[in-house]
């Protein structure tokens, strides 16, 4: 893509996927309310606010009516900021309301087509998908291992969207005999053309030998034989050059503000 695309496909992010959304769950529902698009959930779910327009005049008012309401649940929630969401400091609005930011990540999107999906799996790795229980364990496991947190989030989340909407999700996992090694999910947002990669763990003693690159072609794949045009990926500092050599570029920065209520 040229600069010209990558202007025009965030604006079809933007749209599609933000000012858009589409509940991304079961229990799960998209409220539009004054100039904001946030998404209520169930509390293993993921509530905060995906899409903002808002002016230096409504942001403080928009921001204190979404604390209000998420509070008033008892949810802590997310404000995902985008590098170029207004006003421009609409950051140091959140932090001084009370948010704290998480590590930013840059928005790469890749068209499907154009992709680099020739990476196989390393030599003695088999990758499974995930359909039910036993496999959604093996991801879970895999998440504790690779990022050191805690998977019980993930694993209800991604249980509910195998068994409701299972057209939506793709998750495979990286076996070495019967250990699992490494993860990750695709996210289907139907009736557009995106389709967005999570996850991405590998544990320890596996990394550097290409099986991130081996699960993002997998999944690439998928996408392909399922019709979705662009593939989107949060990434970090570690997953960007990896990216970049298979074909994504940088779009923009996202960051996640993150506010809990004090009981």
């Amino acid at each position: 893509m040229d600069h010209t695309d990558h202007t025009a496909v965030l604006a079809l992010f933007d749209r599609d996927l933000r000012r858009e959304a589409r509940p991304d769950g079961p229990g799960a529902r998209v409220e539009r309310t004054g100039g904001v698009v946030r998404q209520t959930a169930p509390a293993h779910g993921w509530n905060g606010v995906v899409w903002s327009a808002l002016d230096e005049a409504d942001a403080d008012a928009a921001i204190a009516e979404q604390i209000a309401h998420f509070t008033g649940l008892g949810r802590a929630f997310e404000w995902k900021l985008y590098g170029h969401d207004l006003p421009a400091d609409l950051g140091r609005r959140l932090v001084a309301a009370g948010f704290t930011p998480e590590p930013g990540e840059t928005l790469m999107v890749g068209e499907v087509a154009g992709l680099a999906l020739d990476t196989e799996p390393p030599e003695g790795i088999r990758l499974v998908p995930v359909t039910d229980r036993a496999g959604v364990d093996l991801v879970a496991d895999v998440h504790e291992k690779a990022f050191g947190a805690d998977a019980s989030r993930l694993r209800h989340q991604l249980l509910d969207r195998l068994s409701a909407d299972p057209d939506t999700v793709v998750a495979v996992v990286a076996l070495a005999g019967d250990q699992p090694v490494s993860a990750a999910r695709m996210e289907l947002v139907p009736g557009t053309g995106f389709a967005g990669l999570w996850g991405g763990g590998t544990v320890r003693a596996w990394r550097g030998r290409g099986l991130y690159r081996a699960l993002v072609a997998h999944r690439a794949r998928a996408a392909a034989e399922r019709g979705y045009r662009y593939l989107q990926v949060d990434a970090s500092d570690q997953s960007r050059p990896i990216l970049e050599r298979l074909g994504f570029a940088p779009l923009t920065t996202t960051t996640p503000y993150v506010y809990v209520p004090t009981s």
